[in-house]
């Protein structure tokens, strides 16, 4: 009984379960206290995002030592190419199942959700991307300037984020979901939104799946090592990112999920992981490929030319190594390519927003059960020249 107690997935399964309940039976003044907590929740989450990938980062990479500045740059060639990657694979399903789609979007009519009952706003020390900068130059700056003193207190910081991690983050994260879950149902995202755009998202889903299977068998060839035994243990980090839609919330329990790895080294998972967390968006990429083409064949009646759809993908790599690991991130970050590159008009946009966000949780957990694989790839390169 204390094993099903303990046991994550199941806490998150409730949950999902529990928020969705309670979201499609509660009024509107419950409701207000639900997002009010879980505004609050958020806030605390996010606010310990940047010290975490400060705390986990700076000292993986003085730990490294030599090998530190060739591996974060194979780390961010590999998201890169990921990305791109899963676009390409993406844009080349768009063409061949879309025209054979009839697909209807009527996103209103949904309730809107009640005002917090109180706001308290909890800024990050700094945005994550300037922890991850901050993050990286510390690190290598240390291994050049051997600065014994330096190393030492990231590691203590180290492990102070560890323990906010074991014994803050991941213990609310079960609650954030639950009021999550709660709100969409309250909404009516999952009753009225989610079946209109059935088709498209199960085929996005098994496209994640898909990518996931070649990055995953890429880190097998790699590592010559069986993938099962990083992927086996993702469970948990999966279903997180799917009740969080973010791969910064999920961060810390993807950590744990990688370091239960027997065949990942130590030192690059705390690496990767992390800084994956923010470069590594294979799962949105391909789902943002593949809904832009769907909103333009439903708004304008044509997909998007081939040309147009490559110059997209090229800079949408780019946009995704930048895009900050929350809730819409990428679509946000890309917006300006959507309407720039593709022509998108205001409701286009909105469109996009839209449906991206009924199935953003799963694009983000394909996201972090991809980082396992760049762990397995980067694992089987370094320790090889070691």
């Amino acid at each position: 009984m204390s094993k099903v107690k303990d046991n994550l997935i199941i806490k998150l399964l409730l949950a999902v379960a529990i928020g969705v309940g309670v979201g499609l039976l509660v009024n509107e003044s419950i409701v207000g206290i639900i997002v009010t907590i879980k505004h609050i929740l958020g806030q605390f989450i996010f606010f310990c995002v940047p010290l975490i990938i400060i705390g986990f980062i700076t000292p993986s990479i003085t730990e490294l030592k030599s090998n530190a500045s060739k591996m974060l740059g194979s780390a961010l060639a590999i998201a890169y190419l990921s990305s791109v990657g899963a676009a390409l694979l993406s844009t080349i399903a768009g063409y061949i199942i879309i025209p054979s789609l009839n697909i209807v979007s009527d996103p209103a009519g949904l309730r809107t959700l009640p005002e917090l009952v109180f706001q308290l706003n909890i800024s990050p020390v700094m945005p994550v991307m300037s922890a991850l900068v901050l993050a990286i130059v510390m690190g290598l700056t240390i291994i050049w300037t051997n600065s014994k003193t330096l190393e030492n207190i990231f590691l203590e910081f180290h492990n102070v984020m560890m323990a906010v991690v074991k014994r803050m983050v991941i213990p609310i994260l079960p609650i954030f979901i639950a009021t999550t879950f709660a709100g969409l149902a309250y909404e009516g995202s999952i009753t009225k939104q989610f079946p209109v755009f059935i088709s498209v998202i199960l085929i996005v889903i098994a496209g994640h799946f898909i990518w996931l299977g070649v990055l995953y068998g890429i880190g097998g060839l790699i590592s010559k090592k069986n993938p099962k035994d990083v992927f086996k243990h993702y469970g948990p980090a999966y279903l997180t990112a799917v009740g969080t839609m973010s791969s910064a919330a999920t961060l810390p329990v993807a950590l744990e999920c990688a370091r239960k790895s027997s065949i990942l080294d130590r030192e690059i998972v705390d690496f990767t992981i992390p800084i994956c967390s923010t470069i590594h968006l294979c799962g949105s990429v391909l789902t943002e490929t593949f809904f832009v083409m769907t909103v333009s064949k439903l708004l304008y009646g044509t997909l998007p030319t081939l040309s147009s759809m490559i110059t997209f993908i090229i800079l949408l790599g780019i946009f995704a190594v930048g895009a900050p690991g929350v809730p819409g991130g990428t679509v946000m970050a890309s917006l300006g390519l959507i309407t720039g590159v593709l022509g998108f008009d205001q409701s286009g946009a909105a469109l996009m927003l839209t449906i991206f966000a009924l199935q953003d949780s799963f694009g983000t957990a394909c996201n972090i059960t991809g980082d396992g694989a760049i762990a397995l790839m980067l694992t089987g390169i370094y320790k090889k020249k070691q």
